[in-house]
């Protein structure tokens, strides 16, 4: 698995397509993580100020229609992750046949992530 982290309000924004987040229009690429203590660092540096609920799509790479590189941050990994890390980059949309579960991010009383848990409702 594969994990990428969105706002449920931009994954129930085209629910009929293809996910393509804005980095994928400016960047060439959606960010994606290789694991969840991976996936709970780049939260905690990137998307604490993200409208919640905030979800983490796990998905399944041998289901991606477009190509993923394993590629080196650029300029650097988050806290408290490793400088040798490889990010899974997606050089296109996400296939929404792709994801295999959603998980929740779950947050403590300062507003870190602490864990991932299974989506209700």
């Amino acid at each position: 698995m594969i994990y990428h982290s969105i706002p449920l309000t931009d994954w129930n924004a085209a629910p009929d397509g293809p996910y393509a987040p804005a980095s994928l229009a400016e960047e060439g690429f959606v960010h994606c993580s290789p694991d969840e203590p991976t996936t709970l660092a780049v939260v905690n540096t990137f998307y604490r100020d993200a409208p919640r609920p905030l979800l983490v799509l796990a998905l399944d790479e041998a289901r991606l229609t477009s190509r993923v590189e394993w590629e080196a941050a650029d300029p650097a990994p988050p806290p408290g992750v490793d400088e040798d890390t490889l990010f899974p980059h997606v050089y296109g949309p996400l296939d929404r046949d792709a994801v295999d579960h959603v998980l929740e991010v779950r947050w403590d009383e300062r507003g870190r992530a602490v864990g991932l848990g299974d989506r209700t409702g």
